[in-house]
């Protein structure tokens, strides 16, 4: 599967965080650290559920989990440079 450079930096992002702090960004929080705009935020977390890496519970906040497999997480986290 290929991934943009951007979709492996969103996903790296939230797989830190969640590690860091123990529950998946909110989505100002994603738009905080990529200032970029919340429906531009919106749209990549649709993309991204999408494309199957990840996968979240409509109507649940927090929700996001990675669903990528470890070693091609692996992968996404060198290609964002993480």
């Amino acid at each position: 599967m290929k991934y943009t450079k951007r979709q492996a930096e969103y996903v790296a992002f939230i797989c830190y965080y969640t590690k860091i702090h123990g529950r998946a960004p909110a989505e100002h929080e994603i738009m905080d650290y990529f200032r970029v705009s919340p429906p531009s935020v919106h749209q990549m977390i649709l993309n991204l559920e999408k494309n199957g890496l990840i996968s979240r519970v409509a109507g649940q906040a927090r929700s996001i989990r990675i669903v990528v497999p470890e070693d091609e997480l692996r992968e996404l986290k060198k290609i964002a440079d993480f």
